[in-house]
Order: structure tokens, then C-alpha cells, then sequence
């Protein structure tokens, strides 16, 4: 007999202090940070697929936000994308030399500061931190090849 009239105890307590505690949902809407996005955001998710690690770096978040996609700077890179040995460079890279140069036709008043050669010194680490293959920046050929392959055997000339 006792069971039953602690259950009940413990049912009453439990229904009038969930009428005591105020509602969860908010009754303001919800803040809005000031770095988000106000106009439309550049879908990355094709290449955040194998290159999550650019889906927080800062100069890819920055270029997502107004609206400027991986692709309209590296091309559609379908044969790379497509590639699950990694062995397809991707459509358009930049080669040192030719940073500055590409940052600039989008932002033509740009200086690089004090101690400063290229716009990326700044403006985000925009590179892989570890690298299982390669590419010369200006030719696309696999220069640097750990040889694993997911698919196949193949290996490129």
C-alpha cells in the first residue's frame, strides 16, 4: 500500500512544479549575430564532402557569406569531385606567383600590409594541413603521391 500512495505523491509534485516553471519557448525572437549571412550563401556541400575542414576556415566562410562559391574560384572540378582515389587535381589552383593577381580582380584596392608578400598571409590559412597527394599548381600533375587507392590499382603516368 505504501507503493501506490508514493507514486501518487511524487505525480503530484511532479505536475505542480511543471505548472510552476515558465514555458521553454522563447517569447522574443531569437538574436541575430551580426556576422550572419543577410543575403544568399554559396552552397559549398559538393565540396565539403572530402574538404570539411574549409566549412569553418575563414577565408572560404568569408567568400561562402557573400555568396562566392569554391567553384567560381577553382571551376566546377567535376573530374576532381568525381575522383575517389584523389588523384584528379582539381580544375584551377594558384601557384604562389598568381595569388595576388586572382584575389585582385575581385578586390582591386587591396595592399598586402608591412612584412606582408601574398594576400593568403592575412586572409586565411587556406590550405590543407596534411597532404596525401599533390599537384604543380600550374600544370595539375600529381607531383606528390602516397599510392593509396580506394577504387583501384591505377596509377597515374
Amino acid at each position: 500500500m505504501l507503493v501506490p500512495a508514493t507514486v501518487a505523491v511524487v505525480m503530484v509534485a511532479c505536475e505542480r512544479q511543471s505548472k510552476e516553471q515558465e514555458p521553454l519557448l522563447l517569447e522574443e525572437p531569437p538574436l541575430v549575430l551580426e556576422d550572419e549571412p543577410v543575403g544568399p550563401m554559396a552552397d559549398n556541400s559538393r565540396c565539403h564532402v572530402c574538404h570539411i575542414n574549409y566549412a569553418d576556415e575563414a577565408l572560404a566562410v568569408t567568400h561562402a557569406r557573400a555568396n562566392i562559391s569554391c567553384e567560381q574560384c577553382h571551376g566546377a572540378s567535376d573530374a576532381h569531385c568525381g575522383d575517389e582515389d584523389n588523384i584528379t587535381a582539381p580544375d584551377i589552383m594558384y601557384p604562389k606567383e598568381k595569388i595576388n593577381s586572382f584575389c585582385k580582380t575581385c578586390h582591386p584596392k587591396a595592399k598586402l600590409g608591412a612584412g606582408k608578400e601574398y594576400c593568403t598571409d592575412c586572409h586565411g590559412e587556406h590550405r590543407l594541413g596534411y597532404r596525401t597527394r599533390k599537384w604543380d599548381k600550374t600544370t595539375g600533375k600529381l607531383i606528390v603521391d602516397d599510392k593509396v587507392r580506394m577504387l583501384t590499382d591505377e596509377t597515374p603516368q
